[in-house]
């Protein structure tokens, strides 16, 4: 009967330890998906400020409107 104990205590202990490797998995994928190769977070970027340098590379924004534009999408 002892045994039994023992077998279900270390089912319990081996469950623990697969939930545990399961979440620093999780973690260790979330952060290397959200940082880049020097260590730094990556920032989401917004769909209008990609847009807007989208258009200033094609050369549709001029060097003088590109900034007064990036403001007015910040405010």
């Amino acid at each position: 009967m002892c045994d039994m104990g023992a077998a279900m205590l270390l089912w319990v202990v081996a469950t623990l330890a697969v939930l545990a490797l399961v979440a620093a998995a999780t973690v260790w994928l979330v952060r290397s998906l959200t940082t880049n190769a020097k260590g730094d977070q990556q920032l989401p970027v917004d769909a209008a400020q990609q847009e807007l340098r989208h258009r200033y590379v094609a050369g549709e924004i001029d060097r003088e409107e590109f900034p007064q534009r990036k403001v007015d999408l910040k405010s």
